[in-house]
């Protein structure tokens, strides 16, 4: 059904089916196949039928969502990419929608009047929906699947939070957040207290003004505050290293540049710089993994916050007997499957600790009468290992060297170690 692989992102007024845009695959659909997709999904609903999800017979799936009545977004994964599952599909609706409310606001979404406009409107979506499509460079950062903030943890917390409280308070706000490579590795108690959604679209949207040194940027909350705007202002402290806060009127956002940033930050251009060179190959520099661990992924369900970390890199030359380990860019691949896998079948959604819901009976396709709290899967590239606590869920891949029987003492020792050592 798709020209090129990949995933295929359709904008559509939800009443009228007139397309408003199409990101994603380098060839879009005919415009025949679009209005078909639209119109099996009125079909069904004029039937009482809500169509939510389908798969081909060559394996390409669909997945629609209408949002307030007015936008239908549908997702088209090409019949070539296995990887694509149907959680991260949905995902990709769900957040793409909240970026267009964080960009325009609920009500011109809501109450569309004139199309054309809203067409020239979201284009200014377009860079922040093809972030999430294709996230570039760091394929490590996992917040648009798991819902929760990618996080790193700084060896002194401490100093960096007191400059960080200090500077937003100056700026007249208490919504404040540093940002190293795209990942929060401080942040204020009420940025916290936003949605785990907006903090990682804002955090996201951060990522996407990388080519500038400051700005004033008006953002609706998806969640807080779809219909009023708040400022974000930014500014990039060192090249991966940004700050910013929501505020209101004021400051100025050269006054915020002039008067505030050099009086907070530029003490700390050291510690920063220091931070950054730690931090380029882990977001968590005082942990030694064991050697066969590839990379793993840490959830705290409580605050709904993560931590994404690579193992060891690859092997250069294959020894004997033993197969060479996966690319950097194939672990995430790997470890972004087996949480889609794990959390579909065996555990509960990261986005909260709340508890499952009740099973039929105990069968592998319906569920369980238990909570599960652990499960593996041993695949041709790598182990993959995955425990569940009230607190925290762990995923973790490793080498097809490890013993099987070792991969549950290796992976609840590697959670209480990062646990005790960092408190996350």
């Amino acid at each position: 059904m798709l020209q090129a692989e990949g995933v295929q992102l359709l904008c559509l007024t939800a009443s009228s089916g007139v397309p408003l845009f199409s990101r994603g695959s380098t060839k879009q659909l005919p415009f025949s196949v679009i209005g078909s997709l639209n119109g099996v999904h009125m079909f069904g609903g004029g039937q009482g039928a809500l169509l939510s999800c389908c798969e081909t017979d060559r394996g390409a799936r669909v997945v629609w969502r209408v949002f307030r009545d007015s936008v239908m977004l549908i997702a088209v994964s090409s019949g070539g990419d296995s990887t694509v599952t149907e959680l991260q599909l949905c995902r990709l609706l769900e957040n793409t929608w909240n970026c267009m409310v964080l960009v325009l606001g609920q009500e011109e979404l809501s109450n569309v009047r004139n199309v054309e406009r809203l067409k020239r409107d979201l284009r200014s979506c377009y860079r922040l929906i093809d972030q999430l499509l294709d996230p570039g460079d760091d394929e490590s950062v996992m917040g648009y699947l798991t819902n929760c903030a990618d996080c790193l943890l700084p060896p002194n917390p401490s100093l960096l939070q007191e400059a960080l409280d200090a500077f937003t308070q100056a700026a007249d706000s208490e919504f404040g957040c540093l940002l190293i490579r795209g990942r929060v590795a401080v942040a204020t108690e009420k940025w916290w207290r936003l949605v785990s959604q907006e903090v990682v679209l804002l955090s996201l949207l951060v990522r996407c003004m990388s080519g500038t040194t400051s700005c004033d940027y008006p953002v609706f909350l998806p969640v807080g505050s779809p219909t009023v705007a708040h400022r974000l202002l930014r500014f990039q402290l060192l090249q991966g290293v940004d700050v910013c806060t929501l505020c209101g009127p004021a400051p100025s956002l050269h006054h915020a540049k002039t008067e505030l940033v050099g009086r907070f930050w530029s003490p700390l251009m050291e510690t920063l710089h220091g931070l950054l060179a730690q931090t380029q190959h882990t977001p968590v520099p005082s942990i030694a993994l064991h050697p066969d661990i590839l990379a793993l992924l840490l959830i705290n369900r409580e605050t709904s916050r993560s931590l994404s970390v690579p193992g060891r890199p690859p092997a250069v030359t294959p020894q004997d007997g033993v197969p060479p380990l996966p690319s950097s860019s194939r672990r995430w691949e790997l470890l972004r499957l087996f949480y889609t896998f794990a959390i579909t079948r065996y555990f509960t959604s990261g986005e909260a600790a709340a508890p499952p819901a009740e099973p039929l009976q105990e069968d592998f396709s319906q569920g369980f009468c238990h909570t599960p709290l652990h499960c593996y899967l041993v695949t041709e590239e790598c182990k993959c290992y995955g425990l569940q606590t009230p607190q925290h869920q762990l995923f973790l891949l490793a080498a097809l060297t490890m013993p099987t029987f070792a991969l549950r003492s290796i992976a609840t020792q590697t959670l209480t170690s990062i646990t005790a050592a960092t408190g996350f």
